[in-house]
């Protein structure tokens, strides 16, 4: 199963993000040279972030981007859906016959793939990668 790049870019940002400092606002130009892509592709990818409600806009001469609300809780399957939307991987022929039996099976490695990033949180991979920061 492949994602777009935009949802490597968009995790490894909500990682870098809780790793540095949830609370600060981080600017564009940081996390974009953090993962050496240009700010206005990372922009986009920032803004559905925000609509997703996963993070916030912070103007000023400190602005950036920070973690909103419950951040802690956020799942890998969060930050995909808000990148790439919940529309199905699998689209049998064409149609959405619930009697295809490959459709019916690839709905639920789908719904299995789809739980096992439920309950990945990415505040999980921030402490592992802090961690052997410190001790590596």
């Amino acid at each position: 199963m492949k994602y777009s790049k935009a949802t490597n870019y968009a995790l490894h940002t909500m990682m870098h993000m809780m790793a540095a400092s949830p609370d600060k606002p981080i600017g564009v130009q940081s996390l974009s040279e953090a993962q050496r892509v240009s700010p206005t592709y990372l922009s986009k990818i920032l803004t559905k972030l925000v609509k997703a409600g996963l993070i916030e806009s912070a103007s000023g001469a400190n602005g950036g981007y920070r973690l909103k609300g419950r951040y802690e809780d956020i799942s890998f399957l969060d930050i995909i859906h808000a990148v790439e939307g919940t529309a199905s991987l699998f689209d049998c022929c064409g149609s959405v016959n619930s009697e295809c039996l490959i459709h019916q099976e690839m709905l639920s490695a789908e719904a299995a793939m789809e739980e096992k990033l439920r309950n990945t949180r990415i505040i999980d991979l921030a402490k592992r990668l802090e961690h052997s920061h410190r001790h590596g």
